[in-house]
């Protein structure tokens, strides 16, 4: 899978702090005045999977052999993770669709990812300057959407009317089509115009086929990271206390004013608990916290963690949750050679999940073995679980499950 995703944010959001924690070492310049990130960084950042360390002792286990009197010799069997791509943008500022700061680099780059993953910051640091003077999350967010929309609106106005529109009827080598794409395009200009991103104008999946070459940025799927202060943070997860106010949008939140430029802000959350923000299309997160969590051992960031009242990192949920938004799951393979998490979207039917090892898996496929992971795990592996009969035989029709631990029969 290619799928990417694009981190986006006001300058000093905290953007590239997040991207090098992400990546556990310093690969995008985080400074603390504007523009410090140019051109976009990229890294490919491992999907966090307990169940692969699971596998892997359960596949250890089996292929242990007798050595000396009741010792036993133990072959390390890799773990390999699902990858996520993340980028990390250049930062955006008011006037962008306009060629404002870096807009028109802001602009093309994010046209190449596939999520938004939008960061405001929620907390000032007077050793971080901030573009707008005052911190302010619900604007900083608007003023992002806001460019998006402007942008989409430029690239409608170059599309043309078809032939014979006007009459009704199609001219030359208009086509009905034609016709159903320019009404798309005619409802979302009267949308975009009041203030509605395209992904809530257009929902249809025929539709959306009918405006996929215009690669509109409103279209895009977004997921909101609000960076805040480490006590914030600390506070509102150590006694399940309401965060700081913060904004609820990427499909949650309806704007309460219509005209473009003056869009009232979705309700705050405040008031809401950490969990219950998390539960919505959004990631509270500590950039600083994060960002010292990257530089410490995996025994010292469990301990870290467990004094701030956290069961995993904010980045853990951020992969997470960004793997989840782009409509991802895994399946998993347990072998002696590996035990590895592959990357499928949901939906995705067996033989094009074998395709995924190997182009070759989806010609040659006969059937899978499948087994739950729960159920791999309670019996104890492959040979338990062929004795007692739990292994399932699919076919071409079956549809891949997170968590499916697989063997698939090839026709070589």
């Amino acid at each position: 899978m290619n799928l990417s995703v694009g981190i986006v944010g006001l300058p000093n959001a905290g953007k590239s702090t997040l991207f090098n924690a992400l990546l556990k070492k310093q690969v995008a310049f985080a400074a603390n005045y504007p523009f410090a990130t140019i051109e976009p960084n990229v890294g490919i950042v491992p999907v966090p999977d307990a169940r692969l360390e699971k596998l892997a002792e359960i596949v250890e286990n089996e292929i242990t052999s007798p050595r000396g009197a009741g010792l036993a010799m133990t072959k390390k069997v890799p773990r390999v993770p699902a990858t996520v791509k993340f980028v990390d943008i250049a930062g955006l500022v008011a006037g962008a669709s306009k060629g404002e700061g870096l807009g028109n680099k802001f602009l093309a780059h994010i046209r190449e990812v596939d999520l938004i993953c939008q960061v405001t910051r929620s907390f000032t640091d007077p050793e971080v300057i901030h573009v707008a003077g005052e911190v302010n999350p619900q604007r900083d967010e608007k003023i992002i959407e806001t460019e998006l929309i402007l942008a989409d609106l430029q690239t409608l106005e170059k599309q043309p009317e078809p032939f014979g529109f006007a009459q009704g009827k199609p001219q030359g080598k208009t086509t009905l089509d034609d016709f159903k794409r320019w009404e798309v395009i005619l409802k979302l200009k009267q949308e975009l115009n009041n203030g509605k991103p395209a992904r809530e104008v257009v929902t249809d999946p025929q539709e959306i086929e009918l405006i996929r070459d215009l690669h509109l940025l409103t279209m895009k799927l977004v997921l909101q990271v609000v960076n805040v202060s480490e006590n914030d943070l600390q506070n509102a997860n150590a006694h399940n206390a309401p965060v700081p106010p913060l904004t609820l949008r990427g499909g949650q939140g309806e704007l309460r004013e219509n005209e473009l430029g003056h869009q009232g802000i979705p309700e705050s959350s405040s008031g809401q608990t950490l969990k219950q923000v998390q539960d919505d299309n959004m990631v509270v997160i500590s950039a600083k916290i994060e960002s010292e969590l990257s530089s410490l051992s995996e025994s010292e960031q469990k301990e870290y963690l467990e004094s701030l009242g956290l069961q995993e990192s904010g980045l853990e949920r951020l992969i997470k949750k960004a793997y989840e938004r782009l409509g991802l799951i895994s399946f998993l393979t347990a072998g002696e050679k590996e035990v590895r998490a592959w990357t499928i979207t949901r939906g995705t039917y067996a033989p094009k999940a074998a395709g995924v090892i190997h182009t070759d898996f989806e010609k040659g496929f006969i059937k899978a073995e499948v087994i739950s992971f729960n159920d791999f795990v309670s019996l104890g592996g492959w040979a338990k679980a062929r004795e007692q009969g739990k292994i399932r035989l699919e076919g071409k029709e079956y549809i891949m499950q997170d968590g499916d631990v697989v063997d698939f029969k090839i026709n070589a």
